[in-house]
């Protein structure tokens, strides 16, 4: 069987729904967001990839494309529920990456709210690979941290996340005293809101302040008194997705002057598309951390810190 993700159903922009793909690894349910996915295929052989990390099965040739396997079943320490002949993949893109994750079988696609990712649990019971659960039909559906994963099984991964050396940013003298800027990041995976931070402080910006969903950056940005620069926001995330966050600011008179980088591991176009009618100033994939700090000093630098500080 080979599916395609033609049949996504369609959610209207800005109101916290999106869709993942469900699928089964043992008896345990997991999610996947589909705009991460692109097919799903029957299990059609690898070639192995001599000293990699044991969850790593080897390559394969999909219409064309090398792409490397990740059995996610040896990875989370699961015993897999099928032989491996008979396993299916899903072969996901983001991070500017393609690759095949190995389930033992896929079940459908649920339209969700982000109000239905809870993470009371993640880091404690469900430990460091799972980010959410979301309950449906009596399951408790996982929803893990695939950038985390991939960086356990490929450690260079990590380094995608750093900004290309040798490059010198001009226009940082025109922004004067970088401490007066103050940066608010939305981002629910810890690996990269680290990874953010580290980036941002590199540049010179050391005024942060880091949540870990659209809901508590909305909270903080109509608190009285608080006064952001700019807002950088992931879109895939609990209690509000960053488009609602974003549509919201840009809609609001008082929050609409922030500019609004949305920096996502996956910018099709659609989700390009939709990131442009709900205002965003620019939009940036992940890993491009380079392209990130550009956006940043050229957003701050259109408007300029005394005129902003006159115009509030």
């Amino acid at each position: 069987m080979t599916r395609t993700m033609d049949e996504k159903i369609l959610t209207e922009v800005g109101t916290n729904e999106w869709q993942v793909v469900v699928f089964l690894l043992g008896n345990q349910y997991f999610a996947i967001n589909v705009d991460k996915t692109r097919e799903i295929l029957r299990w059609s052989g690898v070639r192995d990839i001599p000293q990699t990390h044991p969850a790593m099965k080897g390559i394969t040739t999909i219409r064309g494309e090398v792409i490397p396997l990740i059995d996610l079943r040896t990875y989370l320490g699961i015993t897999p529920g099928v032989e491996l002949d008979d396993a299916k993949l899903i072969v996901a893109e983001f991070n500017k990456m393609k690759l095949g994750f190995v389930v033992d079988g896929v079940d459908r696609i649920y339209r969700i709210n982000s109000d239905e990712l809870d993470a009371t649990l993640t880091g404690t019971f469900l430990g460091e690979n799972s980010l959410y659960v979301i309950k449906r039909e009596g399951r408790n559906i996982l929803l893990l941290d695939y950038e985390r994963i991939m960086q356990m099984v490929n450690p260079g991964f990590a380094d995608q996340f750093k900004v290309d050396d040798g490059i010198s940013f001009d226009s940082l003298g025109a922004l004067g005293n970088l401490d007066e800027y103050k940066i608010l990041v939305a981002e629910d995976s810890p690996l990269i809101r680290k990874l953010i931070q580290d980036v941002l402080v590199s540049g010179g910006f050391r005024n942060l302040e880091v949540v870990e969903h659209g809901k508590a950056a909305w909270d903080r940005l109509i608190e009285d008194g608080d006064d952001f620069d700019i807002l950088l926001t992931d879109i895939e995330m609990p209690k509000m997705d960053g488009l609602t966050l974003t549509r919201r600011v840009k809609e609001d008179k008082k929050l609409s002057r922030i500019p609004v980088v949305v920096f996502s591991s996956v910018m099709a176009e659609d989700i390009k598309r939709k990131a442009q009618s709900v205002g965003a100033d620019a939009q940036i994939i992940k890993p491009e951390m380079t392209n990130l700090l550009e956006n940043v000093i050229e957003l701050l630098g259109k408007t300029p810190k005394a005129a902003r500080s006159l115009a509030s």
